[in-house]
């Protein structure tokens, strides 16, 4: 499963970038990024294979930009 990732363009910085899945309780089922990055384009891989079918939320923190989208896992 690919989840869509966000591009942040700064000049040549590093921020701190967070990618996070929850299911629909608001309980976390996976981190997928939690670290310092250097602005560009990334591409998430995720592995969902011991995840029920069901909406999945993730939320991506970059520096100070929040985006948090839904995402549903068919069987």
């Amino acid at each position: 499963y690919k989840v869509p990732t966000v591009t942040r363009r700064e000049p040549q910085s590093d921020i701190h970038v967070s990618l996070k899945v929850y299911d629909v309780l608001g309980n976390k089922v996976a981190t997928l990024v939690d670290e310092q990055k250097y602005s560009g384009n990334y591409e998430v891989e995720f592995n969902a294979s011991s995840l029920a079918s069901g909406i999945y939320l993730y939320t991506l923190i970059a520096g100070s930009y929040t985006e948090t989208k839904k995402m549903i896992l068919l069987r």
